[in-house]
């Protein structure tokens, strides 16, 4: 056990006292806000950006319907020929020309209408052409069949259904996406630091087999203890790693809020409203009040369970697949050898990503959502993007975590005998790529 500890604190040690791993440790979260402060700005100033639309109208129809927006601006042309009408928009840099022909009525008016343009035209201001034409149509149509303009604005009234729940509180559309999202996040967060810290272990047998250090090593130490002793110490090199970039990228982003002017407790009035059963229900229009409900959602996120267990599945997690990583450092002299390994080891963990995606958006209860959240390999991901809706009646079942983490901890301790055998025998191989054939003998050993 004295042995065990050491090599914990030797390969801890070695890991956090690398400069690399300092400088990336407090860069890293700098470069992260920063890319998040910067994608919102080049958003923000893209979506600031005007469309200039030249409209060359030459029907009797479509004379009010073109209306300037906050991103949209429509220039007409009248008493021009078209090609003039096209150089025109050519020369002044526009977004397009929308060329509408006189016709005897609206259909062939509309089939016979074309939007001129320099390169691929924008999907949104397409868009916004398309559906000024399909109102018009539909209107029109309606109206041939003898409905009249009054029950046509009544006939296109959108219309929200209602939601709440069982107790009377009202309910929002899109909650489980959102939950989703945030526990893909946390999800998202494991299988990078898998692979990262994965690799480490991996790189780090690698290289003290080469060295033929290894071959003084494992003469006083086991190789099981060897292993084992690298994997928890490289564990608790990336926990710490990840505390420090949580802890320095929230007070990142909390400078950046209270700098930016956003106030984080704008919502607190609205949190006291959310404790008690509403009594009746009314209809939420899509003002800030809505938003302030979505808000008071994301706050409501158990999130000190989400965190907590978040901890416990990336441990486990990691443990997992670093052993296994382990044993393919063992098993082969060089990185270019893993390349035939990696593969396996990475597709459970995109499984994970694209199906928890796909499954837990649609049914996070569903029988899919169940098995890959039960399913070793797959449960540290697809677990925490299920946990945002908490745990118990509407989330996640308590036999379900218990069942999952319990399985992972005999997963682990299965996959480090059967990596530690591995371990056993690849540590003194040398100049010969193993193939899987060969770590099958191995095992048998």
């Amino acid at each position: 056990m004295n042995k065990l500890s050491l090599i914990i604190k030797r390969e801890y040690l070695a890991k956090v006292r690398n400069k690399s791993f300092v400088i990336m440790t407090f860069l890293s979260p700098i470069l992260m806000v920063g890319m998040i402060v910067l994608i919102a700005y080049l958003t923000k100033v893209n979506d600031s950006q005007k469309r200039i639309v030249a409209v060359f109208n030459e029907s009797d129809y479509f004379s009010t319907d073109f209306n300037t927006t906050e991103r949209t601006s429509y220039v007409f042309f009248k008493g021009i020929s078209l090609q003039a009408a096209k150089d025109s928009t050519l020369n002044l840099g526009f977004s397009g020309l929308l060329h509408i022909p006189n016709g005897n009525d609206l259909e062939e008016v509309t089939q016979n209408s074309f939007f001129y343009s320099k390169d691929a035209p924008s999907s949104f201001v397409l868009d916004r052409l398309e559906n000024i034409f399909e109102e018009r149509l539909r209107q029109r149509r309606l109206i041939d069949i003898g409905v009249s303009s009054e029950e046509f604005t009544t006939i296109n009234d959108h219309f929200e259904i209602n939601i709440a729940t069982f107790t009377g509180e009202q309910n929002l559309k899109g909650i489980n996406e959102m939950k989703a999202f945030v526990g893909g996040g946390f999800g998202y967060l494991i299988m990078m630091f898998i692979i990262i810290y994965g690799g480490f272990v991996m790189r780090s047998v690698i290289e003290e087999k080469t060295s033929r250090i290894i071959e003084v090593i494992i003469s006083s130490v086991k190789p099981f203890q060897l292993m084992l002793g690298k994997i928890i110490g490289t564990s608790l090199a990336g926990i710490t790693q990840f505390t420090i970039w949580i802890i320095s990228a929230s007070l990142l982003m909390f400078v950046i809020f209270l700098v930016s002017g956003i106030d984080l407790t704008g919502f607190s009035d609205q949190s006291a409203m959310s404790s008690s059963p509403m009594t009746s229900i009314s209809p939420l229009p899509a003002t800030s009040n809505t938003m302030q409900l979505y808000a008071l959602e994301f706050l409501q996120i158990p999130w000190f369970l989400l965190i907590s267990l978040f901890l416990v599945y990336f441990i486990l997690g990691y443990l997992i697949y670093s052993s296994i990583y382990a044993a393919i450092g063992a098993a082969v002299d060089n990185e270019t050898d893993t390349q035939q390994f990696i593969f396996p080891i990475i597709l459970p963990l995109m499984l994970a990503i694209y199906v928890g995606f796909f499954s837990v958006f649609s049914n996070p209860h569903g029988p899919i959502a169940i098995a890959f959240s039960l399913f070793p390999f797959t449960s540290p991901i697809v677990m925490l993007m299920r946990l945002p809706g908490g745990i118990g009646e509407g989330g996640v079942p308590l036999w379900q975590i218990f069942t999952s983490i319990v399985l992972l901890i005999v997963t682990f301790i299965g996959i480090v005998w059967l990596a530690a055998k591995i371990y056993r025998v690849g540590i003194l191989m040398y100049g010969k790529k193993p193939t899987y054939k060969e770590l099958y003998k191995w095992l048998k050993y």
